[in-house]
Protein backbone atom coordinates (compact mmCIF):
# COMPACT_ATOMS: atom_id res chain seq x y z
CA UNK A 1 0.00 0.00 0.00
CA UNK A 2 3.31 2.44 0.71
CA UNK A 3 4.72 1.39 -2.76
CA UNK A 4 1.10 2.13 -3.87
CA UNK A 5 1.17 6.09 -2.21
CA UNK A 6 4.31 6.60 -3.44
CA UNK A 7 3.76 5.45 -7.29
CA UNK A 8 0.13 8.31 -7.03
CA UNK A 9 2.61 10.61 -6.76
CA UNK A 10 4.02 10.54 -10.06
CA UNK A 11 2.15 12.77 -12.34
CA UNK A 12 -0.33 11.16 -14.13
CA UNK A 13 0.75 12.83 -17.74
CA UNK A 14 3.98 11.82 -17.25
CA UNK A 15 3.50 8.20 -17.11
CA UNK A 16 -0.30 7.88 -18.04
CA UNK A 17 -1.69 5.01 -16.60
CA UNK A 18 1.49 3.55 -15.81
CA UNK A 19 0.39 2.98 -11.74
CA UNK A 20 -2.17 0.09 -12.73
CA UNK A 21 0.92 -2.47 -12.92
CA UNK A 22 1.31 -1.72 -9.45
CA UNK A 23 -2.32 -3.42 -8.96
CA UNK A 24 -1.35 -6.99 -6.63
CA UNK A 25 -3.41 -9.65 -8.40
CA UNK A 26 -7.30 -10.76 -7.39
CA UNK A 27 -5.78 -13.44 -5.22
CA UNK A 28 -4.25 -10.76 -2.73
CA UNK A 29 -6.70 -8.11 -2.84
CA UNK A 30 -9.22 -10.60 -1.51
CA UNK A 31 -7.27 -10.82 1.26
CA UNK A 32 -7.48 -7.20 1.92
CA UNK A 33 -10.91 -6.58 1.28
CA UNK A 34 -11.70 -7.92 4.49
CA UNK A 35 -14.52 -9.95 3.34
CA UNK A 36 -15.74 -7.25 1.24
CA UNK A 37 -14.42 -8.57 -2.53
CA UNK A 38 -17.44 -8.01 -4.38
CA UNK A 39 -17.87 -4.93 -2.98
CA UNK A 40 -14.28 -4.26 -4.50
CA UNK A 41 -15.18 -6.31 -7.79
CA UNK A 42 -17.73 -3.78 -8.43
CA UNK A 43 -15.41 -0.53 -7.62
CA UNK A 44 -12.36 -2.23 -10.03
CA UNK A 45 -15.17 -2.74 -12.78
CA UNK A 46 -16.53 0.88 -12.66
CA UNK A 47 -12.81 1.77 -12.95
CA UNK A 48 -12.12 0.09 -15.78
CA UNK A 49 -14.74 0.73 -17.95
CA UNK A 50 -13.62 4.86 -17.26
CA UNK A 51 -9.74 3.85 -17.62
CA UNK A 52 -10.31 1.63 -20.85
CA UNK A 53 -12.27 4.25 -22.32
CA UNK A 54 -9.65 6.76 -21.13
CA UNK A 55 -8.37 7.83 -25.41
CA UNK A 56 -5.06 9.76 -23.83
CA UNK A 57 -3.40 6.64 -22.34
CA UNK A 58 -2.54 5.27 -25.40
CA UNK A 59 -0.73 1.78 -23.75
CA UNK A 60 -4.39 1.03 -21.45
CA UNK A 61 -4.94 -2.22 -23.14
CA UNK A 62 -1.88 -3.46 -22.49
CA UNK A 63 -2.63 -4.68 -18.37
CA UNK A 64 -6.57 -5.46 -20.32
CA UNK A 65 -6.39 -9.84 -18.98
CA UNK A 66 -4.14 -8.62 -15.79
CA UNK A 67 -6.98 -6.10 -14.93
CA UNK A 68 -10.30 -8.63 -15.59
CA UNK A 69 -8.18 -11.45 -13.75
CA UNK A 70 -8.05 -9.13 -11.12
CA UNK A 71 -12.42 -8.88 -10.95
CA UNK A 72 -12.48 -12.45 -11.85
CA UNK A 73 -10.78 -13.31 -8.42
CA UNK A 74 -12.38 -11.18 -6.30
CA UNK A 75 -15.89 -12.39 -7.55
CA UNK A 76 -15.56 -15.37 -9.64
CA UNK A 77 -19.57 -15.32 -10.44
CA UNK A 78 -19.45 -11.34 -11.20
CA UNK A 79 -20.89 -12.52 -15.35
CA UNK A 80 -20.70 -8.65 -16.45
CA UNK A 81 -16.75 -7.82 -16.03
CA UNK A 82 -16.42 -11.32 -18.92
CA UNK A 83 -18.40 -10.05 -21.34
CA UNK A 84 -17.56 -6.26 -21.26
CA UNK A 85 -14.08 -7.31 -20.72
CA UNK A 86 -14.18 -9.26 -23.95
CA UNK A 87 -16.25 -6.75 -25.61
CA UNK A 88 -13.07 -4.01 -24.89
CA UNK A 89 -10.67 -6.45 -26.17
CA UNK A 90 -12.61 -7.38 -29.28
CA UNK A 91 -13.60 -3.53 -30.57
CA UNK A 92 -11.54 -1.29 -28.84
CA UNK A 93 -8.48 -3.33 -28.30
CA UNK A 94 -8.89 -5.75 -31.62
CA UNK A 95 -7.28 -8.26 -29.90
CA UNK A 96 -9.27 -11.68 -30.70
CA UNK A 97 -7.13 -13.73 -28.49
CA UNK A 98 -7.38 -11.54 -25.35
CA UNK A 99 -11.29 -11.73 -25.63
CA UNK A 100 -11.28 -15.49 -26.16
CA UNK A 101 -8.77 -15.62 -22.83
CA UNK A 102 -11.35 -13.76 -20.75
CA UNK A 103 -14.15 -15.48 -21.67
CA UNK A 104 -12.88 -18.86 -21.51
CA UNK A 105 -11.65 -17.44 -18.07
CA UNK A 106 -15.36 -17.01 -17.19
CA UNK A 107 -16.43 -20.53 -18.41
CA UNK A 108 -13.50 -22.12 -16.65
CA UNK A 109 -14.95 -19.99 -13.23
CA UNK A 110 -18.71 -20.60 -14.25
CA UNK A 111 -19.27 -23.93 -16.49
CA UNK A 112 -22.85 -23.73 -16.26
CA UNK A 113 -23.08 -20.61 -17.89
CA UNK A 114 -23.56 -20.48 -22.03
CA UNK A 115 -23.36 -17.18 -22.60
CA UNK A 116 -19.24 -17.70 -22.45
CA UNK A 117 -18.95 -20.18 -25.51
CA UNK A 118 -22.12 -18.40 -27.05
CA UNK A 119 -20.32 -15.03 -27.25
CA UNK A 120 -16.44 -16.38 -28.37
CA UNK A 121 -18.84 -17.59 -31.31
CA UNK A 122 -20.64 -15.01 -31.94
CA UNK A 123 -16.96 -13.33 -32.44
CA UNK A 124 -15.69 -15.87 -34.16
CA UNK A 125 -17.93 -15.54 -36.66
CA UNK A 126 -18.52 -11.82 -37.07
CA UNK A 127 -15.01 -10.51 -36.35
CA UNK A 128 -12.65 -13.47 -38.12
CA UNK A 129 -15.07 -15.04 -40.33
CA UNK A 130 -13.79 -18.72 -38.93
CA UNK A 131 -16.79 -20.84 -39.34
CA UNK A 132 -15.08 -23.53 -38.04
CA UNK A 133 -13.97 -21.82 -34.44
CA UNK A 134 -17.30 -20.50 -34.40
CA UNK A 135 -18.95 -24.46 -34.76
CA UNK A 136 -16.88 -25.13 -32.20
CA UNK A 137 -17.75 -22.46 -29.62
CA UNK A 138 -21.91 -23.24 -30.83
CA UNK A 139 -21.30 -26.62 -29.94
CA UNK A 140 -20.22 -26.42 -26.26
CA UNK A 141 -22.74 -23.39 -25.63
CA UNK A 142 -25.46 -26.17 -27.02
CA UNK A 143 -24.21 -28.88 -24.54
CA UNK A 144 -25.00 -26.73 -21.56
CA UNK A 145 -28.39 -26.58 -20.54
CA UNK A 146 -30.35 -23.57 -20.94
CA UNK A 147 -29.07 -22.52 -23.51
CA UNK A 148 -31.52 -20.55 -26.01
CA UNK A 149 -32.94 -22.46 -29.36
CA UNK A 150 -30.93 -19.98 -31.45
CA UNK A 151 -27.88 -21.33 -30.87
CA UNK A 152 -28.53 -24.53 -32.93
CA UNK A 153 -29.38 -22.16 -35.27
CA UNK A 154 -26.36 -20.60 -35.26
CA UNK A 155 -24.37 -23.91 -35.35
CA UNK A 156 -26.26 -25.14 -38.24
CA UNK A 157 -25.42 -21.86 -40.35
CA UNK A 158 -21.74 -22.41 -39.69
CA UNK A 159 -21.76 -25.92 -41.04
CA UNK A 160 -23.48 -24.40 -43.89
CA UNK A 161 -21.29 -22.04 -44.30
CA UNK A 162 -18.33 -24.68 -44.30
CA UNK A 163 -19.57 -26.18 -46.64
CA UNK A 164 -21.28 -29.37 -45.55
CA UNK A 165 -24.67 -29.14 -46.69
CA UNK A 166 -26.15 -32.58 -45.91
CA UNK A 167 -25.29 -31.76 -42.33
CA UNK A 168 -26.72 -28.35 -42.59
CA UNK A 169 -29.82 -30.19 -44.41
CA UNK A 170 -30.55 -33.03 -41.27
CA UNK A 171 -29.94 -29.63 -38.71
CA UNK A 172 -32.13 -27.06 -39.91
CA UNK A 173 -34.82 -30.00 -40.76
CA UNK A 174 -34.60 -31.10 -37.36
CA UNK A 175 -35.08 -27.32 -36.14
CA UNK A 176 -38.47 -26.87 -38.41
CA UNK A 177 -39.69 -30.32 -37.37
CA UNK A 178 -39.11 -29.72 -33.96
CA UNK A 179 -40.68 -25.98 -33.49
CA UNK A 180 -43.82 -24.98 -32.83
CA UNK A 181 -42.73 -21.35 -33.36
CA UNK A 182 -44.25 -19.84 -36.64
CA UNK A 183 -41.44 -17.17 -37.08
CA UNK A 184 -38.67 -20.03 -36.16
CA UNK A 185 -40.10 -22.59 -38.98
CA UNK A 186 -40.56 -20.07 -41.47
CA UNK A 187 -36.34 -19.17 -40.60
CA UNK A 188 -35.73 -22.84 -40.65
CA UNK A 189 -37.81 -22.63 -43.93
CA UNK A 190 -35.38 -20.70 -46.03
CA UNK A 191 -32.53 -22.05 -44.66
CA UNK A 192 -33.52 -25.32 -45.66
CA UNK A 193 -34.52 -23.86 -49.13
CA UNK A 194 -30.73 -22.08 -49.42
CA UNK A 195 -29.11 -25.87 -48.46
CA UNK A 196 -30.67 -27.51 -51.16
CA UNK A 197 -30.41 -24.43 -53.31
CA UNK A 198 -26.49 -24.89 -52.45
CA UNK A 199 -26.66 -28.79 -53.20
CA UNK A 200 -28.49 -28.68 -56.19
CA UNK A 201 -26.60 -25.55 -57.79
CA UNK A 202 -23.39 -27.88 -57.13
CA UNK A 203 -24.72 -30.92 -58.85
CA UNK A 204 -25.77 -28.72 -61.65
CA UNK A 205 -22.46 -27.08 -62.29
CA UNK A 206 -20.70 -30.02 -62.13
CA UNK A 207 -22.46 -31.23 -64.79
CA UNK A 208 -22.00 -28.05 -66.70
CA UNK A 209 -18.49 -28.57 -66.56
CA UNK A 210 -18.16 -32.07 -67.55
CA UNK A 211 -20.32 -31.16 -70.78
CA UNK A 212 -18.43 -27.89 -71.33
CA UNK A 213 -15.17 -29.76 -71.34
CA UNK A 214 -16.64 -32.31 -73.88
CA UNK A 215 -18.16 -29.89 -76.37
CA UNK A 216 -16.43 -26.86 -75.60
CA UNK A 217 -19.41 -24.61 -74.32
CA UNK A 218 -22.04 -24.46 -72.27
CA UNK A 219 -25.77 -26.26 -73.29
CA UNK A 220 -28.18 -23.94 -74.65
CA UNK A 221 -30.54 -25.50 -71.82
CA UNK A 222 -30.69 -27.65 -68.84
CA UNK A 223 -32.05 -29.93 -70.22
CA UNK A 224 -29.25 -30.93 -72.74
CA UNK A 225 -27.64 -32.39 -69.32
CA UNK A 226 -29.96 -35.04 -68.90
CA UNK A 227 -30.24 -35.94 -72.55
CA UNK A 228 -26.21 -35.95 -72.76
CA UNK A 229 -26.29 -38.91 -70.23
CA UNK A 230 -24.39 -36.12 -67.74
CA UNK A 231 -27.40 -35.90 -64.85
CA UNK A 232 -30.40 -38.37 -64.18
CA UNK A 233 -33.03 -35.20 -63.83
CA UNK A 234 -32.79 -31.27 -63.40
CA UNK A 235 -33.96 -30.66 -59.71
CA UNK A 236 -35.78 -28.23 -58.98
CA UNK A 237 -35.72 -25.35 -55.42
CA UNK A 238 -37.63 -26.48 -52.87
CA UNK A 239 -40.85 -24.30 -53.76
CA UNK A 240 -40.59 -26.55 -57.16
CA UNK A 241 -39.47 -24.03 -59.47
CA UNK A 242 -36.92 -24.08 -61.55
CA UNK A 243 -33.09 -22.63 -60.89
CA UNK A 244 -32.36 -19.71 -63.44
CA UNK A 245 -30.03 -20.66 -66.15
CA UNK A 246 -26.95 -18.30 -67.65
CA UNK A 247 -25.75 -19.69 -70.64
CA UNK A 248 -22.69 -17.46 -71.15
CA UNK A 249 -21.33 -17.38 -67.68
CA UNK A 250 -22.61 -21.10 -66.97
CA UNK A 251 -24.07 -19.23 -63.71
CA UNK A 252 -27.12 -21.17 -61.87
CA UNK A 253 -29.19 -18.85 -59.25
CA UNK A 254 -32.51 -19.23 -57.83
CA UNK A 255 -35.81 -17.66 -58.86
CA UNK A 256 -36.09 -15.61 -55.46
CA UNK A 257 -34.08 -14.47 -52.66
CA UNK A 258 -34.27 -17.38 -49.71
CA UNK A 259 -35.38 -14.60 -47.28
CA UNK A 260 -37.92 -13.00 -49.48
CA UNK A 261 -40.10 -16.27 -50.20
Amino acid sequence: MGLKLITDQIPREKVPGASIIYIPSGKYLKYASFGYSTLLADLVYIWSIQYFSNTSVPERFQYLTHVYSIISELDPQYLDPYQVGALIAIYDAREFDTAMEILSQGLKKNPEQWIFPWQAGHYAQMILKDYELAKKYYKKAMEIPGAPPITKRLYSNAIYELGDYETAWKNWLEIYKNTDDERVKKIASNHLYRTKAAMDIQKIKHALKKYKDKFGQFPEKLDSLVSQGFLDGIPQDLDGQDYVYDRETGEITTAVIPWKR
